[in-house]
């Protein structure tokens, strides 16, 4: 079983994708909508786990379920219009 997260800790994006299984391009765009928020350092993201734990809190779930459907459509529009 793996590690809990800590909300004061701070994680790699890989790590973040491996505790929420998600792909690359999904939390490439929880970064961009800000759904995630992160802070650079040398080059490379780091995210604290209270933000990996907001998304898997209940109640959050929802939210993150309806946001990440509206980027989806988004998406599919800019590609149909490009």
């Amino acid at each position: 079983m793996a590690d809990p997260i800590k909300q004061d800790q701070l994680y790699t994006t890989q790590e973040t994708r491996e505790f929420l299984r998600i792909s690359e391009r999904t939390l490439k765009r929880f970064l961009k909508s800000g759904m995630i928020r992160a802070h650079k350092v040398g080059g490379q993201y780091r995210i604290w786990g209270k933000e990996i734990l907001k998304l898997v809190s209940p109640g959050v779930e929802e939210e993150v379920a309806k946001i990440y459907h509206r980027l989806k459509e988004k998406t599919k529009e800019k590609i149909r219009n490009w």
